[in-house]
């Protein structure tokens, strides 16, 4: 058994500042748990406790149920990937990938053997004898995990180990990525910057902001239950739309008000909701996510009481969709989870404080034929609406959910 146990773990580099701080967090034996969260938010720093290149300020991390807390690295039984490949020039792929057992003092026919082996699963095997500056940026990561596997290591440790290839070859290789850890079932922590990339790999996925750990789960439940705005916001592409409303009563159930528009709010999601109540007459964030919007007119049974309409600003087709652009009469919440949100992608300068317009984007369906300044019905899925608490940006649901 390879589980990770961190109990506590804090980083500060002077006293005051944490970079990681008070983390608790279960890793199975066999799963691959991913990183994720903004730029400087902690997660490689984390990573790099767990292999013991950083020293932990508080609390402690145990592998296979061994204190490893103060622990070096080499004994530690933990094998690291890199963004960088780190592999070196003057080596072979085969010496490169040989090179930890040369340093364990294994024979050299075991070396042989098992480099032939791990070459056979990563399909490098032709390519032994080579330079890493004569291969593809694929085929370097390749030799770098094969390095890793050799080993046969308790954990894997893979720090954004895909950054550095275009996006074909990134799409290629977390697949393989994860169609290795499958069959290898080593315990893997992964960190990344992608959430794409993070909820087509991950077990599990964990989301950390400001190095305090935000919510971790599976990516379906972090996409449909985001526990508090920041987690809603960040998992997504395109992200979900923010803005703010208002909650009333209606006829024994209850709608939300935004920009104009008045939409139901089912009974189903009162009943999975039920502090919603609680919140009637009262200003919330609402939620909806570009994917539960469509064109009414591609709809044979169109709702009038769940459209809101508005003019195209602009359309970019995908191919497999087509994302709209337009504004409503709401105010955009502007909350410091979406200011952080906002500034990881460079797009903080766009929140205005005090609008009375939102920015909102919609998926649709490829056979729309809405074009720039068309004006546009959307049919709202209203049993995907999402609410937060507008003071502590939390998600609103149930006693039960805390």
């Amino acid at each position: 058994m390879a589980d990770i146990a961190i109990r506590g773990i804090t980083k500060s580099y002077d006293g005051r500042t944490r970079a990681v701080d008070g983390v608790d967090l279960d890793i199975a034996d066999g799963e691959l748990l991913v990183l994720v969260g903004p730029s400087g938010c902690g997660k490689s720093t984390l990573l790099r406790m767990i292999a013991g290149l950083e020293e932990v300020t508080e609390g402690t991390v145990a592998i296979a149920g061994r204190d490893v807390t103060t622990s070096q690295p080499r004994a530690r039984d933990v094998a690291m990937v890199f963004q960088s490949y780190a592999l070196y020039p003057h080596m072979s792929v085969a010496r490169n990938m040989g090179y930890p057992l040369r340093l364990a003092k294994v024979p050299r026919a075991e070396i042989a053997r098992r480099v032939a082996e791990v070459a056979e699963v990563l399909q490098l095997t032709e390519v032994l004898d080579r330079k890493p500056s004569q291969l593809s940026g694929g085929q370097r990561q390749r030799v770098a995990m094969g390095r890793a596997i050799i080993r046969h290591p308790q954990v894997f440790l893979m720090d954004e180990p895909l950054s550095n290839l275009d996006a074909k070859l990134r799409v290629e290789m977390r697949a393989e990525i994860a169609r290795l850890q499958r069959e290898l079932a080593v315990t893997t922590v992964y960190v990344t910057h992608d959430q794409t990339e993070a909820m087509t790999m991950g077990t599990r996925v964990a989301v950390l902001r400001d190095g305090r750990l935000q919510q971790v789960d599976t990516p379906q439940r972090l996409y449909d239950d985001p526990v508090n705005l920041f987690v809603a916001g960040f998992i997504g592409s395109p992200a979900m739309n923010l803005v703010e409303a208002r909650l009333g009563p209606s006829d024994g159930g209850m709608v939300v008000e935004l920009g104009g528009f008045t939409l139901p709010v089912p009974d189903e999601v009162l009943a999975e909701r039920p502090d919603l109540r609680s919140y009637a007459d009262r200003k919330v964030v609402l939620g909806i996510r570009p994917e539960d919007m469509e064109d009414a007119a591609l709809l044979s049974d169109a709702p009038a009481e769940r459209r809101i309409s508005s003019t195209v600003d602009l359309r970019e087709a995908l191919g497999s969709d087509v994302v709209v652009h337009f504004t409503i009469d709401a105010s955009p919440a502007v909350t410091e989870d979406v200011k952080e949100l906002a500034a990881d992608v460079g797009a903080d300068a766009e929140l205005e404080p005090g609008s009375e317009t939102a920015s909102v984007v919609a998926r649709l369906n490829p056979r729309t034929h809405v074009s720039h300044g068309d004006r546009m019905d959307l049919v709202v899925d209203t049993h995907r609406l999402h609410f937060f608490d507008v003071d502590t940006g939390a998600g609103i649901y149930g006693p039960s959910d805390g």
